[in-house]
């Protein structure tokens, strides 16, 4: 919700942090079902559209699929998300474009897909995102790292994905 004009979690927000009136609001640009509550469906189905699990091609081995350290530990950072639609909801770019542009929240998990070394549709995946409003309306305001309450940084994915779409074309 929006406490005190901040996109943040209330179960970790404390009361102390709050200097005068307290002042409760549902987290903005989205339809309120109910008192606090936003409906978060079209979220949800943006989350949803960037296939959010392993795909792959190869037989499944015997036990698990298996990764270095090396590549496990570029995962950090970008799985911790709780889609609690902080940094999507503070970004004007999605206020403006949500119905096209994907949003941080989004983008940060297609981006940790991208990056598993595990996955095998790395190249269908960024073809999904290589549209003019999925990924490009992102103009790197930052709202979404700034208010993230995991302490995520939206933004540096959002960044490396445009990277490896150029990084795809030379």
């Amino acid at each position: 919700m929006n406490i005190a004009g901040i996109n943040t979690l209330a179960c970790i927000y404390g009361l102390d942090e709050v200097r005068g009136d307290v002042k409760i609001y549902p987290l903005p640009h989205m339809p309120v079902i109910k008192d606090l509550i936003p409906d978060l469906t079209h979220f949800y189905a943006q989350h949803a559209s960037i296939m959010p699990w392993l795909e792959t091609k190869t037989n499944a081995p015997a036990k698990e699929w298996r990764q270095s350290i090396e590549d496990r530990e570029k995962l950090d950072g970008f799985y911790e998300c709780v889609m609690c639609a902080c940094c999507s909801t503070s970004c004007p770019s999605y206020w403006w474009n949500s119905d096209k542009y994907l949003g941080p929240a989004a983008l940060l998990h297609a981006y940790r897909w991208v990056v598993d070394s595990r996955d095998e549709a790395t190249g269908e995946r960024l073809d999904a995102l290589e549209d003019p409003f999925k990924l490009y309306r992102c103009h790197t305001i930052m709202n979404c790292t700034k208010t993230c309450p995991k302490g995520l940084n939206p933004a540096k994915a959002i960044a490396e994905i445009k990277h490896m779409m150029v990084e795809r074309v030379v």
